[in-house]
């Protein structure tokens, strides 16, 4: 796993082999960082990066610039991975253990990006869940942009604030907009 663009351009990271993880690819990445770097400045903004495993997006996200990540996962090894290599790169990343659902029921404040991986194994019914309650909650800022990345079987084009979907080897993004 290697990060992409921006200060840290290059550095590559070695998770664990024990994480429960399946990481977004480099290429699928790549992909999606080419989209939002045309569309977005990152400077100043603050992220949400759910179900957040090897903390990957996040540390891409803090490398281009944003002012604070937040990585929320329930596993403990990727909570204490996240951490350790958050402070040794001196990254703006806030870890939180817990579950996602749980996180986003409590949480009060607002994110420019909030970027969520869950398990492949995930209902349709529990992805509908979670973006009803980002955006029942303003969890999403107005200008904001939430990416759920999922398996191409999955079809989340009918949940309300969807915009638009990009297919990369075998996952999906799809973003919604407030």
């Amino acid at each position: 796993m290697r990060i992409i663009s921006g200060t840290l351009k290059g550095k590559r990271i070695i998770p664990p082999k024990k994480l429960p993880v399946r990481p977004t690819t480099d290429r699928s990445k790549e992909a999606l960082f080419n989209i939002l770097v045309h569309q977005y400045n990152f400077e100043n903004c603050t992220v949400l990066d759910l179900f957040s495993g090897t903390g990957s997006i996040s540390y891409e996200f803090c490398s281009r610039g944003v002012s604070s990540t937040t990585a929320v996962d329930q596993h403990p090894d990727c909570i204490r991975f996240i951490s350790q290599t958050a402070t040794a790169l001196s990254l703006p990343i806030t870890v939180v253990k817990m579950n996602v659902l749980l996180f986003l029921k409590q949480n009060n404040n607002s994110y420019e990006f909030i970027f969520a991986d869950p398990p492949y194994v995930f209902e349709l019914t529990t992805y509908k869940i979670m973006i009803n309650i980002i955006f029942e909650k303003n969890i999403l800022s107005h200008d904001g942009l939430l990416i759920v990345e999922h398996a191409e079987q999955i079809d989340l084009s009918n949940i309300a604030h969807y915009s638009y979907s990009r297919s990369y080897g075998g996952c999906v993004f799809s973003f919604f907009t407030c």
